[in-house]
């Protein structure tokens, strides 16, 4: 993957734009940022209901077999991939490529240094393989209620469910605070 070493830093967004135009930048952030508001909506929503009907456990359902078709519907409807990826990966399948993996640990030095999570983004324009690709992570930050599934006190059925759903879980032992992964936007330049 080839990549521009220029980085520019605007309000609380990095991004490393490949030959584009602040104003372009600014529309394709403006259309990622909306995506993923649609996208939170939507899980939340279905993560509220879950919980409501049976608790954590049934949360994990959602996350499981809702969670996945949401993104696709989204993405689709979007013209572009978005996804969601964790240093510590719940699902195995989504484990950070090398630009996600990059983009995560300079979001924790970030945080580090003092950023609260809930407002780190990157953007980049890429090339890989001799085509352009317009890439965008939104940090996800550990809120009270990720706790129930993701933090250190997790309730031994939930764990059960953990185990029968997720058999590599990584994404547990987190802080309220801390990141817990991005989502991951890849947009292809035609």
């Amino acid at each position: 993957m080839k990549r521009v070493v220029l980085t520019l830093a605007l309000s609380s967004l990095i991004f490393s734009p490949l030959s584009l135009a602040e104003e372009d930048v600014n529309a394709f952030l403006a259309t990622y940022r909306s995506t993923l508001g649609k996208l939170t909506s939507e899980l939340k929503s279905e993560l509220i209901a879950a919980m409501k009907k049976g608790g954590p456990t049934n949360a994990l359902e959602v996350c499981s077999t809702k969670s996945p078709k949401i993104r696709a519907e989204i993405s689709k409807q979007a013209g572009f991939f978005v996804g969601r990826t964790s240093l510590k990966p719940r699902n195995a399948g989504n484990a950070p490529d090398d630009w996600e993996r990059r983009t995560l640990n300079t979001f924790e030095e970030r945080k580090r240094a003092g950023e609260d999570p809930k407002m780190l983004e990157f953007f980049e324009v890429v090339e890989i393989d001799g085509h352009k690709k317009r890439r965008y992570m939104k940090a996800i930050g550990t809120g009270g209620v990720c706790l129930l599934c993701h933090g250190t006190s997790i309730h031994p059925d939930v764990k059960a469910k953990l185990k029968e759903l997720y058999p590599e879980d990584k994404a547990t032992g987190f802080q309220f605070g801390e990141l817990r992964g991005a989502f991951s936007i890849t947009d292809n330049i035609f």
